[in-house]
């Protein structure tokens, strides 16, 4: 299992570039950040900072969106990204939620998401593409190489990650719930043809290590808040029984007492608008506890095909996490080697 952590990129931005560094040395092979214009800095001027103060690690959104950007500038950003520090960026993308709700607009239709996935990876892998009634390339980019790693809730998000996404970003940890997504997007990957097991699956969820689970609640309640903007946007679709239509009544019941969302407290610790979230959620979506509790739960993710975990920091607790990660959690989920046998 590889392991992630995703960064919001509040300023200093030298800060977030210093977590990054921090997850380097503790092992962490991924380093996602946000993507909202508005709420935080801009991610890709940082992330060409993180990728020049670190020698491994894979950068990338968490997530982007179609809307919100040019598809043809999102892709130019990875393929000089790629040339400037090699192949270490990845791209996370989905519909748009802060970053396009923030200014009152809209998420991308499936239709408008599956396209910008095609453009941006055909040019960002150094290929042509057809775009707007024009063949289109980078002339400058040679070699480049990226993922496209589809985050998604809903059965018609899920089966087009597994049509067409390099990876599926879930953003929670409940283990009932994970196992329904990945096995959607695997069955609709193999409806297509495609190998299921060449799909990366990334669940993304608040990690904090400790023993005060009072406070650690308290630190990642917001997390709930942020999940139920999407579970919201599915019972608008298929109304509150959504069940019906595949999605487990697990996801979807909790957000019967939600009233309403402040982007302004998006991500981040104390929110005051997400008391809807009761302590079974929080337990149940994020990874809290003893390193022996996350290595437990982080076994169980495994067991049902995630390859990647990727740990939210918006809490109190960052650099103890990542030290007790890179010290304890990360070996226990790596492969071990005997020198003699």
């Amino acid at each position: 299992m590889d392991f992630g952590v995703v960064l919001q990129t509040n300023p200093p931005a030298a800060r977030t570039v210093q977590l990054s560094k921090l997850a380097e040395a503790h092992g962490f092979s991924h380093v996602w950040t946000f993507d909202s214009h508005l709420l935080w800095e801009e991610p890709y001027v940082i992330h060409s900072a993180i990728l020049a103060e670190t020698k491994r690690v894979t950068v990338g959104p968490f997530v982007t969106n179609p809307a919100t950007r040019d598809w043809t500038v999102t892709a130019s950003v990875f393929a000089t990204l790629n040339e400037m520090y090699g192949n270490r960026t990845i791209c996370g993308i989905g519909r748009g939620d802060s970053a396009v709700r923030v200014t009152n607009g809209k998420p991308v239709t499936m239709k408008e998401l599956r396209e910008s996935i095609h453009v941006i990876r055909e040019l960002a892998n150094s290929r042509s593409v057809e775009y707007n009634g024009a063949t289109l390339q980078f002339p400058w980019s040679h070699g480049s190489e990226l993922e496209m790693w589809v985050a998604a809730y809903g059965p018609l998000a899920l089966k087009l990650t597994g049509e067409v996404g390099d990876g599926f970003i879930l953003q929670l940890a409940d283990l009932d719930v994970a196992a329904w997504m990945i096995k959607t997007v695997r069955d609709a990957a193999a409806n297509v043809g495609r190998d299921p097991d060449s799909i990366a699956f990334c669940v993304a969820a608040p990690m904090y290590i400790g023993d005060d689970w009072e406070h650690m609640r308290d630190q990642c309640r917001w997390f709930g808040g942020m999940v139920g903007n999407h579970v919201a946007d599915i019972v608008s679709k298929y109304g509150h029984h959504a069940d019906e239509s595949g999605v487990p009544a697990a996801l979807t019941a909790y957000i019967e007492g939600r009233v309403g969302y402040d982007y302004n407290s998006h991500g981040k610790a104390g929110n005051d608008h997400v008391d809807f979230v009761p302590d079974e959620i929080v337990d149940r979506f994020c990874i809290l506890g003893t390193a022996e509790e996350h290595i437990a739960k982080l076994e169980k993710l495994r067991e049902i095909g995630v390859t990647q975990f990727a740990g939210y920091l918006q809490h109190d607790n960052k650099e103890e996490t990542l030290r007790v990660y890179g010290e304890t959690v990360i070996p226990a989920l790596s492969e071990h080697v005997r020198a003699k046998r």
